[in-house]
């Protein structure tokens, strides 16, 4: 994979323009300026967590023994799932917020941005090729910049798009992204049976 298409694979991951709909909603009862405020804040929490999962995420998979083609297939299961729920979205206010609250963290910068589908998806960038951590870095910080515009300009995207153009362009990002993780499954698999028919023969 090269470095824009994972920084393709990670924005579609981020959805901003899926969540746009939350963001607004959490903080549609605090002061505009302070919004603004809260919103860089949590962006840069965000960033910070995902470079930290970049980085630190094969220290983890080497210390639990984890091996390439399982990340992949989970990866692949993880994103298929999070793919199926922008396809196909639940009603409901996933922002766990009473009215008014401030949020910290939770659950604009984890999950919002920085989710488990984005974070598995860091962690199988840097077990795949840790070579190229630099081109991965420069992949996440697009995918990253380009989400924190959406969500910065959250009010304008919501009045061009409207409800329905949002739930459309979710759709698509989503049907996207179905195919990625059926593709990253696949690999896990063929990775898997590769490696099994080697043990074998040896």
């Amino acid at each position: 994979m090269d470095t824009w298409s994972a920084a393709v694979m990670l924005f579609l991951i981020m959805d901003p323009l899926g969540n746009l709909p939350v963001f607004m909603s959490v903080l549609k009862m605090i002061e505009p300026k302070r919004r603004r405020m809260i919103l860089i804040r949590e962006l840069l929490f965000a960033a910070g967590i995902l470079f930290i999962f970049l980085f630190s995420g094969q220290a983890v998979l080497d210390f639990l023994n984890v091996k390439q083609e399982t990340v992949s297939i989970a990866g692949g299961i993880i994103l298929f799932l999070i793919a199926l729920k922008m396809i196909f979205p639940q009603a409901g206010n996933p922002s766990g917020l009473a009215l008014g609250e401030e949020p910290f963290l939770v659950p604009l910068a984890i999950p919002m941005i920085a989710g488990p589908s984005t974070l598995a998806a860091l962690i199988l960038l840097s077990n795949q090729d840790p070579d190229r951590m630099l081109d991965w870095s420069i992949a996440l910080g697009s995918a990253w910049l380009i989400s924190s515009v959406i969500l910065m300009f959250s009010g304008l995207f919501h009045r061009l798009l409207g409800e329905r153009g949002l739930t459309a362009m979710e759709r698509l990002m989503g049907m996207i992204l179905v195919m990625i993780a059926i593709q990253m499954f696949l690999d896990g698999v063929s990775q898997y049976f590769v490696q099994a028919t080697s043990e074998s023969v040896l």
